[in-house]
């Protein structure tokens, strides 16, 4: 079976207190209840006629509304799961979270009621600590955040 690809963006902005990464919550009846290690980087599938990083670009925009206006660094891809790779991308970039406008999908809801319903793939996004979003991030792109703190720290030590 083949592993689905997945590319999507890890902002951040420096703070006096450190630095603050940008996650979003899955919208959908699922994820209603579900907080700590829910979040998750933006991100979706692609296909292996599309550039990871071209990918990562429009996923940003269809589950925020916002096109990134900055160059990104391509961080090493993880293994999500055993069926999903993430191949993450970083930029400094500071936005309005409570702005975010997510594409939606439709979904029978109840579960075999015969009633579609429409939700945000996004239900909102937040900015978050390294340390909160180590809580909040789901479990298989925690290595993400590890390694830009390491980028991050490793350039200001130059």
């Amino acid at each position: 079976m083949a592993r689905a690809q997945s590319a999507g963006v890890l902002l951040f902005r420096r703070r006096a207190t450190g630095i603050d990464v940008l996650l979003v919550h899955p919208g959908g009846p699922f994820w209603t209840r579900k907080d700590e290690g829910a979040w998750s980087i933006p991100k979706g599938e692609f296909g292996a006629d599309e550039p990871p990083e071209a990918a990562a670009r429009r996923e940003f925009v269809e589950e925020t509304g916002i096109a990134l206006p900055i160059d990104l660094m391509a961080l090493a891809p993880v293994a999500q799961s055993r069926a999903k790779t993430v191949h993450p991308f970083a930029g400094e970039f500071d936005l309005d979270a409570a702005a975010i406008r997510s594409n939606v999908f439709e979904m029978e809801w109840p579960p075999r009621s015969g009633r579609v319903q429409t939700f945000p793939e996004i239900d909102r996004a937040a900015w978050f600590t390294l340390d909160e979003a180590r809580r909040k991030i789901v479990a298989g792109q925690r290595a993400i955040l590890d390694e830009l703190e390491r980028r991050l720290t490793s350039r200001s030590e130059e």
